[in-house]
């Protein structure tokens, strides 16, 4: 995962429309080298049909003085998930793929022995191993594109726990669906955290129509602010 971008890494360290000196550029490498050796990526991904259970809150709108209609209600692999945030983001949608990807324990451990000899470098490895996740889940992204255009589908923007109101409670039914544990070694703490901590799960809708929303992301797309199913907007 040599491609990590890093712009991505500095912007996690503070360094926001400017770059580095030549010395955190240089300990950045480093710390990516280490990560390298260190990292165990895996992934899991199944597609599901998605059932809307209660739709209502799309087709109405709340008057002044009245409080928003309730979030719809959505069922995934059995999992029921009222989210006004991910409802926006599956509009359309009948089918969706759960995803989970993980670097492994590895980033962990250098992050933890750099905290108590050079806290510098921890916060490097912390910067690093964010970007290193995100540039994995991309890869796991691009299969998943892959194998929705061969049944002619297209891919909407992944969509994490923590998002808007998808609340991290759901991490569990990730958790439960996809057998996280014991196919690619994440666990659960009970704050609903992932352990390796550099994990992620994500919902990515699947839809006849082509939004080309670019791989990358909402945060990268010059049509975010306009567009119904981005993370930034719910």
């Amino acid at each position: 995962m040599r491609d990590v971008n890093r712009k991505e890494i500095y912007r996690y360290l503070g360094y926001r429309g400017a770059d580095p000196d030549a010395m955190v550029k240089e300990a950045v490498e480093s710390c990516l080298e280490e990560l390298e050796r260190a990292v165990t990526p895996r992934y899991i991904f199944r597609r599901y049909e998605i059932e809307w259970i209660e739709d209502f809150a799309f087709e109405k709108e709340s008057c002044p003085g009245e409080s928003p209609p309730e979030a719809p209600l959505l069922q995934i692999a059995g999992m029921e998930i009222r989210s006004r945030s991910l409802s926006r983001n599956l509009r359309g949608c009948r089918g969706a793929y759960l995803m989970a990807a993980t670097l492994g324990i590895g980033p962990d451990r250098l992050i933890a022995r750099a905290s108590v000899s050079q806290m510098s470098r921890a916060v490097i490895f912390q910067a690093a191993a964010a970007a290193m996740i995100e540039n994995w889940c991309d890869e796991v992204n691009k299969k998943i594109i892959q194998e929705a255009a061969e049944q002619g589908l297209y891919c909407r923007p992944r969509f994490s726990p923590g998002y808007g109101d998808f609340s991290l409670d759901f991490q569990t039914g990730f958790a439960r669906i996809l057998r996280i544990q014991k196919e690619i070694g994440v666990s659960l703490t009970e704050s609903r955290l992932m352990m390796p901590s550099k994990s992620v799960t994500a919902v990515i809708g699947l839809s006849d129509e082509n939004r080309q929303c670019v791989l990358h992301g909402c945060e990268d797309c010059s049509k975010s602010g306009e567009c119904a199913f981005s993370r930034l907007n719910q």
